[in-house]
């Protein structure tokens, strides 16, 4: 990356799991935790602050609870909320009303969809910033796997990489911020698809990728500064 691209970068950071899945945390460590974002958040380099709960954390009293002391804890960050249990798009209005008072995003998640899946629209509930992640549709190896990682082992196809460059194009006309995040990182699936989602949103891309990248994901072959976001759609031929 060059010095002139620098000042647009931003880290954001994601809450470790005594925040999220545990739920038992003290004041010393949300005291630690916020000394050790201090830095960045100083520098104006901070995105934001992604809490991501487990699919196990549904809406009740207590998780309603919680995720409000949550949210005022960390008022000083901007919070995207990753929930995943359906209770909490079955009870959408009062869910969005709670993240919106704090002006915290609902972080739009792409991943397989079960009976308990949380149900979304892709749309930004805030015009602060959006937050997309995107987990892969490896419906097989979700909850069945040897290791967890073969959750995420999956790549997208161009044409699906297009319709997540679609959908941010549309939000970033309403909001000040977006921010979108491949997740489907086994064997660096996640770079892949992250330099074309890069592409056909339009933005720079790496003119000289890593020959042994390219080998691995011949996809990329139709990513790069000469070629159009048409040519990227076309199939590409191994050998």
């Amino acid at each position: 990356m060059g010095q002139e691209d620098t000042p647009r970068f931003e880290f954001s950071l994601k809450l470790f799991q005594d925040f999220t899945h545990k739920r038992k945390v003290t004041q010393k460590d949300v005291d630690v935790f916020k000394r050790g974002i201090e830095p960045l958040a100083d520098a104006d380099k901070l995105g934001a602050l992604l809490c991501q709960f487990p699919a196990s954390f549904k809406r009740d009293e207590a998780s309603v609870e919680y995720l409000t002391w949550l949210l005022e804890t960390f008022v000083d960050y901007r919070c995207a909320v990753e929930l995943r249990h359906r209770s909490w798009s079955d009870e959408f209005g009062p869910t969005l009303n709670l993240l919106n008072a704090h002006d915290a995003a609902f972080v739009q998640i792409d991943e397989p969809k079960f009976k308990t899946s949380i149900r979304q629209n892709q749309l930004p509930n805030i015009t602060g910033f959006y937050y997309l992640r995107a987990h892969g549709r490896n419906f097989k190896k979700w909850w069945h796997h040897e290791h967890k990682d073969e959750r995420y082992d999956c790549l997208y196809k161009p044409k699906e990489i297009q319709e997540f460059a679609e959908t941010m194009t549309a939000v970033k006309q309403i909001v000040k911020k977006a921010y979108g995040y491949p997740n489907n990182h086994s064997d660096a699936k996640s770079v892949a698809n992250a330099i074309e989602l890069k592409y056909f949103l339009g933005e720079p891309v790496p003119e000289d990728l890593n020959p042994e990248m390219v080998k691995r994901y011949p996809e990329l072959k139709a990513v790069g500064p000469l070629r159009t976001k048409q040519d990227s759609l076309a199939p590409v031929r191994k050998g």
